[in-house]
């Protein structure tokens, strides 16, 4: 259990290709019904409830949970207040220093990256580590070594682009339906849950990508006519997000790819790989370095598709997305006072065992990769079961819990492990499985000790070409990356990422297993008696 929490209420494969897989759907479009007319947008405007500091009681290892979920758990993470300005003589250099205070989930290697400068360059009054996520608010003194950047505003706090606790209380249905446009008419038909209406395609993707729902309902909104009007032409009913490509017509589509740029700017930020933009006219330009991962991944997903001009209007916090998205839910930074900093600097990862039963032999098939769509968060790793056949074959072995936990998801493929007990996966700790057969898949609301079977591998959920399950950590909804700060560690085997996304490693002393999508000698792991 953790130290310290607060409570609040919200208001409402061995021989053949085994693992190649994404998360991404492949829906079939249907008929759209007919559209009612214009509405005034729905404004929220209500703030976020008072916190109580109460304890938490988790289920025992006995104990059924109940159906009606405890209020929401947020982690107290810890803080700094900024240190002094020093008083010791700073190395020469061409021009005076930058003074920039760490934000959440900082590294000092992606802070070097972000200013331009390498890690050694970087000092400071306060002790600082090369290794781990750097405390908040600590002073470091870093060359200036950038010219032209992009605006160094902050615009939307990172818990608004994450699927956090603060997304909750937020009712896509019937902010839709009061919106009255033609979004709250729209169905589309899925292979996999049939006729979905407008916002249960929201919801969905929402939930699988962990992006918050306030931002995708909003640059729905912002983007097209859809939530309170009617598309405007077939451009505007085939793109309502405005990318405009024949291979990604309808919301559904359009969404995959606006959570695929919002996700890569979020956590190529995190990683220190992505430091510049380029825009739809050819121009690029070097991001600000005191950005926060929420602000660039708005920043990168408008660069896509805008010229630098267009794409300086839309960042406008006066007159663009960002004062468009404060009207319609409220001020941002103050729902993100709730929950931030997301990932507090002393985060370590439980004692995690390998997802599999001891004994039996699967393969390390995949990973380092994306958590959901083709690219973003690198933070999934794919395991492969033996079989005596190639492709989409079922399976007699047991994926298990890797730590002990509640089952809050559970269909399409997916198993959700709630390792905090409070029934979310917005908060704390929680275990991603994906590719779960139907057959024998535990049910939501069942409480897991750590080994105990959650199901088999197989081909359900996404795209895979071959019977196997993709595994991934989120914390506080953010995608933990694998071979990050906190990285993802099974039964003492270590992720370390490729040259490219697939091709990683597990280490554990002085042994390597190397991922390899056919199941081959090299990346066959066996999980030891614990």
């Amino acid at each position: 259990m953790k130290p310290a929490t607060k409570l609040f209420a919200l208001l409402t494969l061995t021989g053949s290709l085994l693992s190649a897989c994404s998360g991404m759907s492949a829906p079939l479009w249907g008929v759209r019904a007919t559209p009612t007319a214009a509405q005034p947008l729905p404004v929220q405007t209500e703030p976020p409830t008072a916190m109580i500091s109460i304890p938490v009681v988790l289920p025992s290892p006995t104990e059924t949970p109940t159906a009606t979920r405890p209020p929401i758990q947020i982690v107290q993470a810890l803080t700094a207040t900024p240190a002094p300005m020093p008083t010791f003589d700073l190395q020469a250099s061409d021009g005076p220093p930058i003074l920039y205070y760490t934000q959440s989930g900082d590294t000092l290697e992606a802070v070097a990256a972000h200013f331009g400068v390498k890690p050694e360059q970087i000092t400071s009054p306060a002790a600082i580590s090369s290794q781990g996520m750097l405390m908040p608010n600590t002073l470091l003194i870093i060359p200036d070594v950038l010219e032209e950047t992009t605006p160094a505003e902050l615009l939307i706090p990172d818990s608004e682009v994450s699927f956090t606790a603060t997304g909750v209380d937020f009712d896509v249905e019937a902010y839709v339906r009061q919106a009255g446009g033609y979004l709250s008419k729209y169905e589309e038909y899925l292979g996999s849950t049939g006729w979905t209406t407008g916002a249960e395609g929201i919801e969905r993707i929402c939930i699988e990508n962990s992006i918050n729902p306030r931002l995708m309902t909003a640059l729905i909104a912002y983007e097209s006519d859809w939530l309170s009007g009617q598309p405007k032409g077939v451009l505007g009913e085939d793109y309502p997000l405005g990318y405009h490509d024949q291979r990604y017509k309808g919301l559904f589509r359009q969404m995959m790819l606006a959570v695929q740029d919002l996700m890569i700017g979020y956590y190529d930020w995190r990683s220190g790989d992505l430091t510049e933009l380029t825009f739809l006219d050819g121009k690029t330009m070097r991001l600000a370095p005191q950005l926060n991962a929420g602000t660039v991944a708005l920043q990168y997903y408008f660069a896509q598709k805008m010229t630098y001009s267009q794409w300086l209007q839309a960042i406008d916090s006066q007159t663009g997305f960002p004062a468009f998205y404060t009207q319609m839910f409220g001020d941002p930074w103050v729902r993100a006072q709730i929950v931030e900093p997301l990932l507090p600097p002393n985060l370590t990862q439980p004692d995690l065992i390998l997802p599999f039963e001891p004994g039996r032999e699967w393969s390390f098939t995949g990973g380092p990769h994306s958590a959901w769509e083709h690219e973003g968060a690198m933070a999934a790793l794919d395991f492969a079961p033996s079989t005596d056949s190639p492709g989409c074959v079922k399976s007699e072995k047991w994926i298990v819990a890797s730590e002990s936990g509640l089952v809050v998801r559970s269909g399409f493929g997916v198993v959700v492990l709630d390792l905090d007990g409070d029934g979310y996966e917005q908060t704390g700790w929680n275990l991603l499985y994906l590719h779960v057969g139907t057959e024998d898949r535990v049910p939501v609301g069942t409480w897991l000790n750590k080994g105990e079977r959650i199901g088999h591998a197989s081909c359900e959920g996404g795209v895979s070409t071959g019977t196997h399950l993709h595994f991934a950590r989120k914390y506080n909804g953010e995608w933990i990356l694998a071979d990050g700060p906190v990285p993802f560690v099974l039964s003492g085997w270590q992720a370390h990422a490729g040259e490219k996304p697939y091709e990683g490693t597990l280490t554990k002393g002085d042994r390597t297993i190397y991922a390899d999508p056919l199941g081959t000698a090299k990346s066959i792991i066996f999980r030891d008696d614990d």
